[in-house]
């Protein structure tokens, strides 16, 4: 929910270039609007070296420290 929209962008295109797929992962309200936030800033800076990219949501169970929590994922893909 902290992190700064601009480096969490960086860091998804970063990947994407890498492996050709990005997966971003948020618990929260807030850290769900910051990562939705650096998807679009992602896919600008992804157009802008020719890529087409997609997301795509999915709720996910995460453990963490013993508890269950519902995350939501969003996986990056090639359109």
């Amino acid at each position: 929910a902290t992190s700064r929209t601009s480096a969490v962008a960086g860091a998804i295109a970063g990947i994407f270039r890498e492996q050709e797929y990005a997966n971003v992962q948020a618990i929260g309200a807030s850290a769900v609007n910051q990562a939705v936030k650096a998807l679009a800033l992602a896919r600008d800076y992804l157009a802008e070296d020719g890529y087409d990219v997609v997301s795509i949501p999915e709720f996910v169970d995460v453990d963490i420290d013993g508890n269950i929590r519902t995350a939501i994922r969003i996986n990056v893909t090639p359109r």
